[in-house]
């Protein structure tokens, strides 16, 4: 584990992880060695001069001081690395997740990387705080206090010795039984996690169908699932722990036994069975938490193991040295995309010139959004190039190419904090009056103005205090605030009403002004203020011309427009 806790970590932490670890190591050992004392103690008092305990007496207490301040140095030390090191986890997370391509986060690894960020990094980091010194202790000090037997008579030593492979082949067979229950439980908790969110947005369904005093049969069957999976992994831990319990009490009863043997034969005297029978007691509680401290571990183990897999993913690579774009055209040049298994784009090709605006229509998944994310380089293309002012995105750096392009989703996604915090994020150094230009271009100072908290209404967990035209005139804003030159819309007016979509439709129009504009569109009006149109399906670009021209070809979107325009053409 240790090693992955250094891979996953980083070199840097890897001195006083490894400090920690051996402070540790030395105060187990101490704590084992300390019980040696008793054998001159206990000779002593049960001789014929009990007062000759004294100096003993005081070197035990010596020596269990010095225990002591090793175990404080060393449990203030864990904890002092396990902050520091869960400080820096956050951190390289944060930079490492910031790092990776867009297009990476899909909806089921943006839970898994949510519960990772929270409680599994906590999880696993609190294993030096919490459980790194127990196990150590479990481990070494039995070893230490065998190594005492040893030396004080090798027989009773030798048959403790002998019970170390077994308690070891024990530990090894239980982890390896237990770790397949171990990830079906997570993989069947993190299921029911789901289903419990699901149940939980699926109220207004729920009760429309008048289902509201019936169970909900997705979530009973995965809590079913769970209990199912806990008591497979409780059997499986079951033969560990009794097997360990029978282990450690079998050697007490042997050197109980053999100890009894001895002193009859007069090989060894009483006090000399006394202390390695305490000593052989002080064995069994540490050896018998193994079982506990060890499922946490290996709990934390696979903890480790899904950051290990986050952080070895690649993010895309910076160019070693960044070109400028020379203008903010835009240019496909026979660009291939896979996503998985299926082909997104196929040899396509399409020029925007700077300050045109290039409207992309066609059935879905035809790969309209995916034409904008790698525009945006959220993806890399397997073949061809993306340009933007006639340099390859992969040539320029990610912070110069994002300075250029505002990008407009269908879905806007909103942080937790105020209106004016939210809109900020366009240029949070721009002034108080350029804010509240943009929010009048995108027609967010009406909203505003109905808000009693005005610019400080907060918008809640993703914009959730906020109608849906409402987050896409902050969303506008924040685009007009940054000032980009190249402007990336995802049809934003697809779910609108017709008073929101006006005043949408201004703002969009007002962010469009003068620049480089891609524009998917699901509503075909918003295609006549396009100067060309691409129509694309099955990644490839079927037609491409103006409006006007290609309604007169009589083609694929002339058959779309009159299609999509049909019903209000029968109005």
């Amino acid at each position: 584990m240790i090693p992955t806790l250094l891979r996953v970590l980083g070199n840097e932490y890897a001195g006083p992880l490894r400090r920690t670890v051996t402070l540790m190591t030395v105060t187990a050992v101490a704590e084992g060695l300390s019980y040696a004392l008793l054998v001159p103690v206990l000779r002593a008092l049960l001789g014929d001069t009990p007062e000759d305990a004294w100096p003993w007496l005081t070197a035990f207490g010596v020596a269990v001081a010095v225990y002591a301040a090793l175990r404080y140095i060393s449990d203030l030390s864990g904890f002092q690395v396990g902050a520091s090191l869960l400080s820096g986890m956050y951190r390289r997370l944060g930079e490492h997740l910031a790092r990776l391509p867009i297009g990476w986060y899909t909806a089921g690894r943006l839970g898994e990387v949510s519960v990772l960020a929270s409680r599994g990094v906590l999880q696993a980091m609190s294993v030096i705080a919490h459980l790194l010194a127990p196990f150590i202790s479990a481990a070494v000090t039995p070893l230490t206090i065998v190594a005492v037997m040893l030396a004080f008579n090798w027989q009773m030593g030798l048959a403790a010795l002998i019970a170390v492979p077994v308690v070891a082949a024990i530990q090894v067979r239980t982890g390896r039984s237990m770790a397949a229950g171990d990830a079906e439980r997570a993989e069947r908790d993190d299921e029911a996690t789901g289903r419990v969110i699901e149940f939980l947005q699926a109220q207004p369904v729920l009760r429309a169908g008048g289902q509201t005093g019936e169970r909900f049969r997705l979530l009973d069957d995965s809590l079913r699932d769970v209990e199912r999976a806990s008591r497979r992994s409780t059997f499986s831990a079951l033969p560990g722990a009794v097997g360990l319990t029978l282990t450690v009490q079998t050697m007490f009863t042997v050197l109980l036994v053999l100890g009894a043997y001895l002193a009859l034969d007069g090989d060894i005297g009483v006090a000399e069975i006394l202390t390695i029978l305490v000593l052989a007691a002080r064995c069994a509680d540490p050896l018998l938490s193994l079982t506990d401290i060890g499922g946490k571990i290996r709990s934390a183990r696979s903890v480790l193991a899904k950051l290990d897999t986050v952080l070895l993913t690649e993010p895309l690579p910076e160019p070693a040295e960044p070109v400028q774009p020379a203008g903010h055209g835009l240019e496909f040049e026979s660009v291939t995309f896979r996503h998985g298994a299926r082909t997104v784009f196929d040899d396509a090709s399409l020029t925007v010139p700077e300050g045109q605006r290039l409207a992309v229509v066609g059935p879905s998944g035809g790969g309209k959004s995916t034409l904008l994310q790698l525009l945006a380089r959220f993806y890399d293309v397997d073949a061809g190039a993306v340009r933007v002012g006639g340099a390859d995105v992969r040539a320029v750096s990610t912070e110069e190419l994002m300075a250029r392009i505002a990008i407009v989703f269908q879905d806007v996604y909103l942080f937790d904090g105020t209106i004016e915090e939210n809109v900020r994020l366009g240029r949070p150094d721009a002034s108080e009056a350029e804010v509240r230009e943009a929010a009048t271009a995108a027609r967010l100072d009406e909203v505003i103005e109905r808000l009693p908290e005005g610019w400080a209404a907060n918008v809640g967990e993703g914009g959730a205090l906020l109608s849906g035209g409402e987050r896409q005139r902050v969303s506008i804003a924040r685009a007009l605030l940054k000032n980009a030159p190249i402007v990336l819309l995802d049809e934003v007016t697809s779910a609108l009403d017709p008073v929101n979509e006006a005043a949408v439709h201004e703002g969009i129009e007002r962010l469009m002004a003068g620049r480089t504009v891609v524009m998917v569109a699901h509503r075909m009006r918003t295609v006549q203020r396009a100067d060309r149109v691409v129509f694309l399906d099955g990644g490839r670009v079927v037609e491409e011309g103006s409006h006007d021209e290609l309604l007169r070809r009589g083609g694929r979107y002339a058959e779309f427009w009159n299609i999509s325009m049909a019903p209000a053409v029968g109005d």
